[in-house]
């Protein structure tokens, strides 16, 4: 009898080994933005979360990782960045985040992530594990894609390579006429910017027309027209199949854009919405996806309320908007992704919910890149992405101790790190004989 429960013993501790499991205990676990284990655990193998609980049961002889002081949370997801595509915003060589040409959706943004970048580890080394990588430049200036900021080269990183069509949309704001530093030009009076605008519109109605006859013209003859990779970009939105990513700040322009999306029948999502809390209503009504970029933006006019941003995706949250919480697009916030939770830790101070804060640098982001099914929360089946932090991830008082990818530990170093310990570890001046 000895011998059998010794044989027992001895498979079921070997079977533990061999199957690779690891059982993280941690002091909480925010599972989702509603859901919290305190203290918690999740049973980690091949990647993917096998359960998750204030217990999970494992076989004997797995593996356990102790993370008693440490509050567990699902890694960060920025829905917009050019993470990859700048290095040093001052130099132009190390920066290739935007295409020349007003027309160019045939252009991949994760074709030309760097996966060397030192900016990379530094948005990793506080808790961002995924990336919406987006193009910029002219009016319709690509498809952006989703990486994870972790990975040997960029076909590696690449979760997702078509995210969504970017369209920036004209601004429908009118000036006065300024005197113009050359003086051989004549400043365009409000009938010359109005007409400049509306032949803009009408632009990109004829760009998408012409996109949806080759589409027509491809479904009746498919070898008659050939390959037009301009065109052939155009189809996933045409078809439904991804969302028309539109970037606008300003109420006029965010109506238009939103009505303009509505008579196509394109799925949209919205990004910037400097002023989308003041249609909150109408675009929680319709549940367009926000992606706000503003938090710290200084308001738009003189005698706005010095909080009026802060407040902003507070507003939009009780509305019903999906909201997302985001940089700008560009060199300077490609070195801040790292502050993704400060913005929305911004807003949880002016009225946003900690749930909608947590939901929108995880979930709502998932939502947006089509992988909410694998990422944006820890549940059984999904990929065991998650980062470990000293405390709350809200508080600028934490950091993160730890960060798991696909089940894997994922280096925290940066130049950061790197030059910190380079310096405190310096020689000590040599005292005076």
């Amino acid at each position: 009898m000895n011998k059998f429960w010794l044989l027992s013993l001895f498979f079921s501790t070997l079977g533990g080994m061999l199957c690779g499991q690891t059982v993280y205990r941690a002091a909480k676990i925010q599972a989702s933005p509603t859901q919290v284990f305190q203290p918690g655990e999740i049973l980690v193998k091949d990647g993917k979360i096998l359960a998750i609980g204030k217990t999970a049961k494992a076989p004997k002889g797995s593996k356990t990782i102790d993370w008693k002081d440490l509050e567990v949370y699902p890694g960060l997801i920025s829905p917009g960045s050019s993470l990859g595509l700048a290095e040093i915003n001052a130099l132009r060589p190390t920066r290739d985040e935007r295409e020349v040409g007003t027309h160019t959706p045939d252009v991949e943004a994760w074709v030309a992530v760097n996966p060397d970048s030192e900016l990379i580890p530094v948005a990793r080394a506080n808790g961002v594990t995924h990336s919406i990588i987006a193009p910029m430049g002219g009016m319709i200036s690509g498809t952006s894609g989703l990486i994870v900021l972790d990975g040997w080269g960029v076909e590696e990183m690449t979760i997702r390579k078509k995210v969504a069509l970017h369209l920036w949309w004209p601004g429908h704001s009118l000036g006065l006429p300024q005197p113009h530093s050359d003086k051989d030009a004549k400043p365009k009076s409000i009938k010359e910017q109005d007409k400049e605008r509306r032949q803009r519109v009408r632009d990109i109605d004829e760009f998408f027309d012409q996109a949806e006859a080759y589409r027509q013209g491809r479904k009746a003859d498919p070898e008659g027209l050939g390959v037009i990779p301009s065109w052939e970009a155009m189809m996933p939105v045409l078809e439904g199949k991804i969302p028309l990513m539109i970037h606008a700040d300003e109420v006029r322009q965010i109506k238009a854009a939103v009505e303009w999306a509505e008579k196509r029948k394109y799925r949209m999502i919205l990004s910037g919405g400097q002023d989308a809390w003041k249609l909150a209503d109408w675009l929680g009504e319709r549940k367009i996806p926000v992606i706000y970029h503003h938090i710290f933006t200084a308001p738009r006019y003189r005698n706005s309320p010095h909080d009026e941003q802060f407040r902003a995706p507070g507003i939009l949250a009780k509305a019903g908007v999906p909201l997302s919480i985001g940089f700008r697009l560009g060199g300077w916030t490609a070195a801040n992704q790292r502050n993704l939770p400060y913005h929305a830790a911004q807003a949880v101070a002016h009225g946003l919910s900690r749930g909608k804060a947590l939901a929108s640098i995880t979930m709502e982001p998932a939502k947006l890149a089509g992988v909410s099914k694998r990422l944006g929360s820890l549940e059984v089946g999904k990929e065991a992405t998650f980062i470990a932090t000293t405390g709350d991830l809200l508080d600028l008082r934490s950091s993160v101790k730890h960060m798991i990818i696909s089940g894997r530990s994922t280096s925290l170093q940066s130049r950061h790190t790197r030059l910190y310990e380079r310096y405190r570890n310096r020689p000590k001046p040599r005292e005076k004989p």
